[in-house]
């Protein structure tokens, strides 16, 4: 029971700032839509995590605490980047006529936090119970759909707004600190 309720707990906890931030305007200046593609793939690795029996935990171990641990990472992650994205977050990838390079909050560390996010997100369910094979599968899958999303906004954002998403791009990691 103790798994099913860190799981249901962190997943919540993340998922809820995507629901309380109020999406852009209509004004689409470009908008690529194979990106859905990456999304499609992320959310694949995450199915694959959650059929693990993260329920049949019942006491604190090690990997539940490490769980526990990304789950707020995915948290805090999750609610500042939407924060310091306001308006400008999209379900797709676009670019919208009032958007702006954002690069405080966490986009000083990372240019896509919300995949830092949601990377927490896929090892904290694989964490709980997740056979080592199949948290490996899972996350091979998932760092593919989110390199798909992560090529696809980073041209948009260097079409957009050209030499200072160059730089930005030079000196920021993607969504993983450190890793360029």
């Amino acid at each position: 029971m103790l798994g099913l309720f860190v799981v249901a707990f962190g997943t919540a906890l993340w998922f809820a700032p995507f629901l309380f931030t109020k999406r852009g305007g209509p004004t689409l200046l470009s908008i690529d839509r194979r990106a859905r593609w990456g999304l499609l793939l992320q959310v694949a690795g995450l199915a694959m995590m959650a059929i693990s029996p993260f329920w049949s935990a019942t006491r604190l171990t090690p990997r539940l605490a490490t769980a526990a641990v990304l789950f707020l990472l995915a948290a805090l992650l999750s609610w500042t980047a939407t924060r310091s994205l306001g308006e400008q977050l999209r379900f797709d990838a676009a670019i919208g006529a009032e958007h702006r390079l954002i690069q405080q909050g966490p986009y000083r560390i990372i240019r896509h936090p919300v995949y830092g996010s949601m990377l927490c997100l896929l090892w904290a369910l694989g964490a709980v119970t997740t056979p080592i094979p199949l948290f490996a599968a899972a996350t091979v899958v998932f760092l593919i759909g989110t390199e798909i999303r992560v090529q696809i906004e980073d041209r948009l954002l260097r079409d957009r707004f050209g030499e200072s998403f160059t730089r930005y791009r030079h000196s920021t990691a993607a969504y993983v600190p450190f890793l360029r």
